[in-house]
Protein backbone atom coordinates (compact mmCIF):
# COMPACT_ATOMS: atom_id res chain seq x y z
CA UNK A 1 0.00 0.00 0.00
CA UNK A 2 1.49 3.61 -1.33
CA UNK A 3 1.27 5.99 1.36
CA UNK A 4 1.47 9.37 1.74
CA UNK A 5 3.73 12.02 3.11
CA UNK A 6 3.39 15.79 3.05
CA UNK A 7 6.92 17.53 3.44
CA UNK A 8 6.99 21.31 4.60
CA UNK A 9 9.46 23.19 3.72
CA UNK A 10 10.35 26.79 4.00
CA UNK A 11 13.92 28.13 4.46
CA UNK A 12 17.30 27.45 2.73
CA UNK A 13 18.81 24.54 5.56
CA UNK A 14 15.54 22.68 4.70
CA UNK A 15 15.83 22.45 1.36
CA UNK A 16 18.98 21.22 1.89
CA UNK A 17 17.86 18.27 4.21
CA UNK A 18 14.74 17.95 2.33
CA UNK A 19 16.81 17.00 -0.88
CA UNK A 20 18.60 13.94 0.63
CA UNK A 21 14.96 12.54 1.84
CA UNK A 22 13.19 13.66 -1.33
CA UNK A 23 15.73 12.24 -3.57
CA UNK A 24 15.78 8.82 -1.62
CA UNK A 25 12.05 8.70 -2.28
CA UNK A 26 11.76 8.68 -5.50
CA UNK A 27 15.00 6.54 -6.75
CA UNK A 28 14.31 4.03 -4.44
CA UNK A 29 10.75 3.84 -2.67
CA UNK A 30 8.10 5.68 -5.63
CA UNK A 31 6.44 2.28 -4.92
CA UNK A 32 5.78 2.46 -1.37
CA UNK A 33 5.64 6.70 -0.79
CA UNK A 34 3.97 9.52 -2.15
CA UNK A 35 5.46 12.95 -1.51
CA UNK A 36 3.84 16.03 -1.46
CA UNK A 37 5.85 19.04 -1.06
CA UNK A 38 4.68 22.25 0.42
CA UNK A 39 6.74 25.67 -0.01
CA UNK A 40 5.94 28.16 2.96
CA UNK A 41 7.48 30.81 1.12
CA UNK A 42 9.23 31.68 4.51
CA UNK A 43 12.29 31.84 2.18
CA UNK A 44 11.56 33.80 -1.35
CA UNK A 45 14.22 35.51 -2.42
CA UNK A 46 15.35 33.36 -5.84
CA UNK A 47 18.89 33.06 -4.07
CA UNK A 48 17.83 31.73 -0.91
CA UNK A 49 14.80 29.47 -2.70
CA UNK A 50 14.33 28.27 -6.35
CA UNK A 51 18.07 27.98 -6.76
CA UNK A 52 18.46 25.50 -4.07
CA UNK A 53 15.22 23.26 -5.75
CA UNK A 54 17.40 23.41 -8.73
CA UNK A 55 20.95 22.54 -7.32
CA UNK A 56 19.74 19.94 -4.77
CA UNK A 57 17.61 18.11 -7.56
CA UNK A 58 14.54 19.11 -5.13
CA UNK A 59 10.88 18.79 -7.31
CA UNK A 60 9.25 21.87 -7.31
CA UNK A 61 6.93 21.92 -4.47
CA UNK A 62 3.50 20.94 -5.58
CA UNK A 63 1.91 23.90 -3.43
CA UNK A 64 3.91 27.44 -2.12
CA UNK A 65 1.77 29.20 0.14
CA UNK A 66 4.06 32.68 -0.41
CA UNK A 67 3.43 33.55 3.45
CA UNK A 68 6.91 35.86 2.80
CA UNK A 69 8.09 38.12 5.74
CA UNK A 70 6.57 39.27 8.75
CA UNK A 71 6.63 38.83 12.31
CA UNK A 72 6.81 35.44 14.25
CA UNK A 73 3.62 35.84 14.98
CA UNK A 74 1.96 36.64 12.15
CA UNK A 75 4.23 34.80 10.19
CA UNK A 76 3.22 31.20 11.98
CA UNK A 77 0.15 32.17 12.03
CA UNK A 78 -0.11 32.49 8.25
CA UNK A 79 1.70 29.02 7.62
CA UNK A 80 -0.72 27.12 10.30
CA UNK A 81 -3.76 28.82 8.52
CA UNK A 82 -2.45 27.83 5.39
CA UNK A 83 -0.80 24.37 6.36
CA UNK A 84 -3.93 23.06 8.05
CA UNK A 85 -5.94 23.60 4.88
CA UNK A 86 -3.58 21.72 3.09
CA UNK A 87 -3.29 18.60 5.32
CA UNK A 88 -7.29 18.68 4.72
CA UNK A 89 -7.25 18.90 0.99
CA UNK A 90 -3.99 16.24 0.50
CA UNK A 91 -4.68 13.60 3.47
CA UNK A 92 -1.62 12.56 4.36
CA UNK A 93 -0.62 9.59 6.20
CA UNK A 94 2.51 11.56 7.94
CA UNK A 95 3.89 15.51 8.13
CA UNK A 96 7.42 15.55 7.81
CA UNK A 97 9.03 18.94 9.13
CA UNK A 98 12.56 19.93 9.21
CA UNK A 99 15.03 21.81 11.88
CA UNK A 100 13.83 24.99 13.56
CA UNK A 101 12.09 27.37 11.63
CA UNK A 102 8.30 28.79 11.82
CA UNK A 103 8.03 26.33 9.08
CA UNK A 104 8.46 23.54 10.92
CA UNK A 105 6.34 24.98 13.82
CA UNK A 106 3.33 25.73 11.72
CA UNK A 107 3.56 22.44 10.35
CA UNK A 108 4.06 20.08 13.42
CA UNK A 109 1.01 22.22 14.89
CA UNK A 110 -1.04 21.59 12.70
CA UNK A 111 -0.59 18.20 11.62
CA UNK A 112 -1.03 17.39 15.19
CA UNK A 113 -3.90 19.23 16.50
CA UNK A 114 -6.04 17.45 13.13
CA UNK A 115 -4.34 14.50 14.68
CA UNK A 116 -1.76 13.28 11.77
CA UNK A 117 1.56 11.90 12.83
CA UNK A 118 4.43 14.10 13.09
CA UNK A 119 8.24 12.91 11.77
CA UNK A 120 10.39 15.38 12.51
CA UNK A 121 14.27 15.80 11.26
CA UNK A 122 16.96 16.94 13.62
CA UNK A 123 14.79 16.16 16.82
CA UNK A 124 16.73 16.64 20.16
CA UNK A 125 18.52 19.50 19.16
CA UNK A 126 19.20 22.03 22.28
CA UNK A 127 21.21 25.14 22.74
CA UNK A 128 19.53 25.60 26.02
CA UNK A 129 18.33 29.34 25.29
CA UNK A 130 14.65 29.98 25.34
CA UNK A 131 15.27 33.57 24.20
CA UNK A 132 16.33 32.06 20.89
CA UNK A 133 12.32 31.64 18.50
CA UNK A 134 14.51 28.47 16.94
CA UNK A 135 14.84 26.78 20.15
CA UNK A 136 11.01 27.36 21.10
CA UNK A 137 10.61 25.96 17.81
CA UNK A 138 12.32 22.52 18.08
CA UNK A 139 11.47 21.87 22.15
CA UNK A 140 7.76 22.68 20.90
CA UNK A 141 7.76 20.41 17.71
CA UNK A 142 9.81 17.93 19.38
CA UNK A 143 7.33 17.59 22.03
CA UNK A 144 4.27 17.08 19.49
CA UNK A 145 6.16 14.69 17.00
CA UNK A 146 5.69 10.79 16.76
CA UNK A 147 8.73 9.86 15.17
CA UNK A 148 11.44 11.72 16.28
CA UNK A 149 14.66 11.53 14.23
CA UNK A 150 17.84 12.34 15.99
CA UNK A 151 21.00 13.33 14.11
CA UNK A 152 23.68 11.89 17.09
CA UNK A 153 23.82 10.45 20.09
CA UNK A 154 24.08 13.98 22.51
CA UNK A 155 20.35 14.63 20.24
CA UNK A 156 18.90 11.11 21.61
CA UNK A 157 20.16 12.07 25.05
CA UNK A 158 18.32 15.47 24.82
CA UNK A 159 14.92 14.20 24.75
CA UNK A 160 15.52 11.05 27.51
CA UNK A 161 16.16 14.33 29.95
CA UNK A 162 12.79 15.80 28.80
CA UNK A 163 10.91 12.39 29.39
CA UNK A 164 10.98 11.49 25.41
CA UNK A 165 11.98 8.03 24.72
CA UNK A 166 9.24 6.75 22.22
CA UNK A 167 9.50 6.98 18.69
CA UNK A 168 13.36 8.32 19.17
CA UNK A 169 15.30 6.69 16.26
CA UNK A 170 19.32 8.01 16.07
CA UNK A 171 19.53 8.61 12.15
CA UNK A 172 22.95 10.79 11.87
CA UNK A 173 22.34 14.08 9.76
CA UNK A 174 21.14 14.21 6.42
CA UNK A 175 23.04 17.15 6.35
CA UNK A 176 26.13 15.07 5.78
CA UNK A 177 24.73 13.09 3.30
CA UNK A 178 24.13 16.41 1.45
CA UNK A 179 27.61 18.03 1.71
CA UNK A 180 29.06 14.68 0.38
CA UNK A 181 26.43 14.53 -2.75
CA UNK A 182 26.68 18.21 -3.46
CA UNK A 183 30.45 19.14 -2.77
CA UNK A 184 30.58 15.95 -5.88
CA UNK A 185 28.35 18.01 -7.84
CA UNK A 186 29.55 21.74 -6.86
CA UNK A 187 33.37 20.60 -8.01
CA UNK A 188 31.85 20.44 -11.35
CA UNK A 189 29.74 23.50 -11.90
CA UNK A 190 32.72 25.27 -10.12
CA UNK A 191 32.26 28.46 -12.75
CA UNK A 192 30.44 30.70 -10.44
CA UNK A 193 33.27 30.51 -7.60
CA UNK A 194 36.27 30.90 -9.44
CA UNK A 195 34.91 33.81 -11.16
CA UNK A 196 34.00 35.60 -7.98
CA UNK A 197 37.42 34.70 -6.95
CA UNK A 198 39.44 35.94 -9.90
CA UNK A 199 37.68 39.44 -9.39
CA UNK A 200 38.15 39.91 -5.62
CA UNK A 201 41.22 38.28 -5.91
CA UNK A 202 41.46 35.44 -3.18
CA UNK A 203 43.05 32.68 -3.39
CA UNK A 204 41.92 28.85 -2.00
CA UNK A 205 42.80 28.60 1.16
CA UNK A 206 43.75 32.57 2.14
CA UNK A 207 40.52 33.81 2.99
CA UNK A 208 37.96 33.67 5.93
CA UNK A 209 34.33 33.13 5.31
CA UNK A 210 31.34 34.85 6.95
CA UNK A 211 27.53 34.59 7.47
CA UNK A 212 25.32 36.42 9.71
CA UNK A 213 21.69 36.20 9.85
CA UNK A 214 20.38 35.59 13.21
CA UNK A 215 18.14 37.99 14.87
CA UNK A 216 19.82 38.26 18.15
CA UNK A 217 23.04 39.80 16.02
CA UNK A 218 21.29 41.64 13.59
CA UNK A 219 19.02 43.36 15.03
CA UNK A 220 21.08 44.91 17.64
CA UNK A 221 23.43 47.49 16.27
CA UNK A 222 25.91 47.31 18.77
CA UNK A 223 26.56 43.24 18.10
CA UNK A 224 26.34 43.51 14.41
CA UNK A 225 29.24 46.43 14.98
CA UNK A 226 31.01 44.73 16.81
CA UNK A 227 31.10 41.56 14.36
CA UNK A 228 31.52 43.75 11.59
CA UNK A 229 34.54 45.37 13.46
CA UNK A 230 36.27 42.07 13.73
CA UNK A 231 36.21 41.00 10.10
CA UNK A 232 37.57 44.38 9.50
CA UNK A 233 41.00 43.10 11.57
CA UNK A 234 40.95 39.79 10.47
CA UNK A 235 44.34 39.05 8.38
CA UNK A 236 43.12 38.30 5.37
CA UNK A 237 40.04 39.65 3.12
CA UNK A 238 36.86 37.69 4.77
CA UNK A 239 34.17 36.63 1.74
CA UNK A 240 30.95 37.65 2.89
CA UNK A 241 27.73 36.68 1.41
CA UNK A 242 25.60 38.69 2.73
CA UNK A 243 21.55 38.10 4.12
CA UNK A 244 19.20 40.47 2.46
CA UNK A 245 17.96 41.10 6.22
CA UNK A 246 21.76 41.69 7.37
CA UNK A 247 22.69 43.77 4.64
CA UNK A 248 19.07 45.87 4.92
CA UNK A 249 20.96 46.62 8.78
CA UNK A 250 24.14 47.92 7.22
CA UNK A 251 22.39 50.25 5.23
CA UNK A 252 20.03 51.67 7.76
CA UNK A 253 22.63 51.77 10.82
CA UNK A 254 25.04 52.77 8.24
CA UNK A 255 27.65 50.69 9.24
CA UNK A 256 30.92 50.31 7.25
CA UNK A 257 32.81 47.56 6.49
CA UNK A 258 36.36 47.14 6.17
CA UNK A 259 38.20 47.18 2.67
CA UNK A 260 39.23 43.66 3.73
CA UNK A 261 35.48 42.17 3.58
CA UNK A 262 34.49 41.31 0.09
CA UNK A 263 30.76 41.86 0.03
CA UNK A 264 28.51 39.49 -2.15
CA UNK A 265 25.11 38.39 -2.46
CA UNK A 266 23.71 35.51 -1.09
CA UNK A 267 25.46 32.21 -2.65
CA UNK A 268 23.73 29.59 -4.02
CA UNK A 269 24.05 26.03 -2.34
CA UNK A 270 26.79 24.68 -4.48
CA UNK A 271 28.87 28.12 -4.17
CA UNK A 272 28.66 28.13 -0.70
CA UNK A 273 29.78 24.29 -0.09
CA UNK A 274 33.19 25.24 -2.23
CA UNK A 275 33.69 29.04 -0.66
CA UNK A 276 33.35 26.94 2.83
CA UNK A 277 35.57 24.32 1.53
CA UNK A 278 38.59 26.14 0.63
CA UNK A 279 38.29 28.55 3.11
CA UNK A 280 40.75 29.19 6.01
CA UNK A 281 38.45 29.82 8.56
CA UNK A 282 34.75 30.16 8.45
CA UNK A 283 32.75 32.74 11.33
CA UNK A 284 29.03 31.93 11.71
CA UNK A 285 25.96 32.72 13.60
CA UNK A 286 24.24 29.57 11.29
CA UNK A 287 23.64 26.03 12.78
CA UNK A 288 23.81 24.43 9.15
CA UNK A 289 27.32 26.49 8.31
CA UNK A 290 29.08 24.72 11.79
CA UNK A 291 28.37 21.44 10.62
CA UNK A 292 29.28 21.92 7.44
CA UNK A 293 32.65 23.34 8.38
CA UNK A 294 32.94 19.91 10.64
CA UNK A 295 32.39 18.28 7.58
CA UNK A 296 35.26 19.74 4.88
CA UNK A 297 37.74 20.15 8.41
CA UNK A 298 37.75 23.94 8.52
CA UNK A 299 38.01 25.52 11.82
CA UNK A 300 34.55 27.12 12.75
CA UNK A 301 34.26 30.75 14.73
CA UNK A 302 30.85 30.22 16.06
CA UNK A 303 29.44 34.42 16.82
CA UNK A 304 27.10 32.81 19.50
CA UNK A 305 27.20 32.28 23.38
CA UNK A 306 25.86 28.97 22.83
CA UNK A 307 25.17 26.26 19.68
CA UNK A 308 22.58 23.62 19.50
CA UNK A 309 25.37 21.48 17.79
CA UNK A 310 27.53 20.79 21.01
CA UNK A 311 29.65 17.80 19.55
CA UNK A 312 31.33 20.48 17.12
CA UNK A 313 32.70 22.39 19.81
CA UNK A 314 33.28 19.39 21.80
CA UNK A 315 35.35 17.95 18.49
CA UNK A 316 37.52 20.95 19.10
CA UNK A 317 36.51 22.13 15.16
CA UNK A 318 34.36 25.08 16.87
CA UNK A 319 34.83 27.95 19.01
CA UNK A 320 32.07 29.82 20.25
CA UNK A 321 32.91 33.48 20.78
CA UNK A 322 30.09 35.91 21.00
CA UNK A 323 30.62 39.20 19.19
CA UNK A 324 32.99 40.83 21.42
CA UNK A 325 35.42 42.15 18.66
CA UNK A 326 38.45 40.54 20.93
CA UNK A 327 37.08 37.22 21.66
CA UNK A 328 36.26 36.46 18.31
CA UNK A 329 39.97 37.38 16.92
CA UNK A 330 41.69 35.63 19.67
CA UNK A 331 39.61 32.87 18.64
CA UNK A 332 40.52 32.99 14.73
CA UNK A 333 44.52 33.24 15.99
CA UNK A 334 43.70 30.11 18.40
CA UNK A 335 42.82 28.15 15.50
CA UNK A 336 45.30 28.88 12.90
CA UNK A 337 47.77 27.90 15.12
CA UNK A 338 46.16 24.60 16.68
CA UNK A 339 46.63 21.42 15.46
CA UNK A 340 43.31 19.50 15.58
CA UNK A 341 42.25 15.75 15.83
CA UNK A 342 39.88 14.18 12.92
CA UNK A 343 36.35 14.82 13.99
CA UNK A 344 35.14 10.82 13.11
CA UNK A 345 31.42 9.94 12.17
CA UNK A 346 29.97 12.46 14.80
CA UNK A 347 27.29 12.86 12.34
CA UNK A 348 26.69 9.78 10.66
CA UNK A 349 28.47 7.78 7.52
CA UNK A 350 26.55 9.43 4.99
CA UNK A 351 23.97 6.96 5.16
CA UNK A 352 21.71 9.41 6.93
CA UNK A 353 18.75 9.74 4.31
CA UNK A 354 18.72 6.07 4.01
CA UNK A 355 18.01 5.19 7.99
CA UNK A 356 15.81 7.97 8.22
CA UNK A 357 13.46 6.35 5.37
CA UNK A 358 13.92 3.42 6.80
CA UNK A 359 12.22 4.81 10.01
CA UNK A 360 9.62 6.39 7.81
CA UNK A 361 8.34 3.16 6.03
CA UNK A 362 8.98 1.08 10.02
CA UNK A 363 6.84 3.42 11.34
CA UNK A 364 3.77 4.00 8.96
CA UNK A 365 3.49 0.56 8.50
CA UNK A 366 2.98 -0.18 12.41
CA UNK A 367 0.64 2.98 12.32
CA UNK A 368 -2.01 2.22 9.59
CA UNK A 369 -4.43 5.05 10.10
Amino acid sequence: MRRKILTVVGARPQFIKAGVISRLIREKHAGALEEIIVHTGQHYDDNMSRVFFEQLDLPEPKINLGVGSGGHGEQTAKMLSLIEREILSEKPDLVLVYGDTNSTLAGGLAAAKLHVPVAHVEAGLRSWNRKMPEEINRVMVDHLSSLLLCPSDRAVENLKKEGIVKGVVKTGDVMHDSAIYCARRAEEHRENFDRIRRESHIEPGEYFLATVHRAENTDHPDRLERIVSAFGRLPAKVVWPVHPRTLKELKTRDIACGKNIVLTGPFSYLDMLLFLKYAKTVLTDSGGVQKEALFFKVPCITLREETEWTETVDSGWNILTGTDAGEILSAVSSHLNAAKQDPGEIYGDGNSGRNAIESLLSFLGKNSR
